[in-house]
């Protein structure tokens, strides 16, 4: 259980890394992490949404990434209006 969750975060963290770098994201590394491991779960909602979550993993990754670049995007946006 522990080790699941540990591997759960390393790749979350990998995703937002790579997230981080396709938005060009200024944040730091913990910060893309942490929007990696909620935009793998985003990611996840849509796929599920899409019918396209339960596929191959690569699909699940990508899915995952692509929502860890829609949250970095709301980030933006809401930073941008304080």
């Amino acid at each position: 259980m522990i080790i699941s969750l540990i591997i759960a975060v390393l790749i979350g963290a990998l995703i937002g890394f790579i997230a981080g770098k396709i938005m060009k994201s200024e944040n730091g590394f913990w910060v893309n992490a942490a929007l990696g491991i909620a935009g793998s779960f985003v990611g996840g909602i849509i796929g599920k949404l899409l019918g396209a979550g339960n596929g191959s993993s690569i699909l699940n990754y990508v899915l995952s990434v692509a929502g860890a670049c829609l949250v970095i995007w709301i980030v933006r946006k809401i930073k941008k209006s304080d």
